[in-house]
């Protein structure tokens, strides 16, 4: 079984990935964390590894849902961790292929809600979802006010 990281904040989390540490995020619970870097946000979803030489220049971190991170005991956990993150990372460029900004706030946004509830994304910030898909927050901002409709009606 592997061992579960106890994290009290987010600071923590960031100090660990700054120091280069793999953790990986539980695959057992409905849970990710969003990595902030330089100019976007990557998200890395249940089973996603994190840490490593990739995250080291990361420079905010936000949990979501119920949050858990896991040690991963071998190299196969590692490698498999590695896959899962990549798969994140398509789900991602999926979204953010859409051309225009409104639709890929949206996405996102609808993405988010099937995968948590209404109530966990309701919590996050739009910097967040913004970065994650290259759009303005204001962009995600009009979006979650009017549903992604210019006069303002959901589809």
């Amino acid at each position: 079984m592997k061992q579960e990281i106890e994290h009290p904040n987010g600071s923590d989390i960031l100090t660990e990935l700054q120091r280069g540490k793999l953790m990986i995020v539980n695959a057992r619970k409905r849970n990710g964390l969003i990595l902030y870097k330089d100019f976007h946000a990557e998200f890395a979803g249940p089973g996603s590894a994190v840490g490593g030489s990739f995250d080291m220049a990361c420079q905010r971190v936000l949990p979501v849902g119920n949050f858990s991170l896991l040690e991963p005991e071998s190299d196969e956990d590692r490698q498999k961790a590695y896959l899962i993150r990549r798969q994140w990372i398509r789900f991602t460029k999926q979204v953010t292929d859409e051309p225009q900004p409104i639709q890929r706030a949206q996405k996102i946004l609808t993405q988010f809600e099937a995968f948590f509830d209404s109530q966990t994304v309701a919590m996050m910030p739009d910097e967040a979802f913004a970065r994650l898909v290259g759009v303005l927050p204001q962009t995600v901002h009009m979006v979650r006010r009017t549903g992604g409709d210019s006069d303002g009606s959901r589809r």
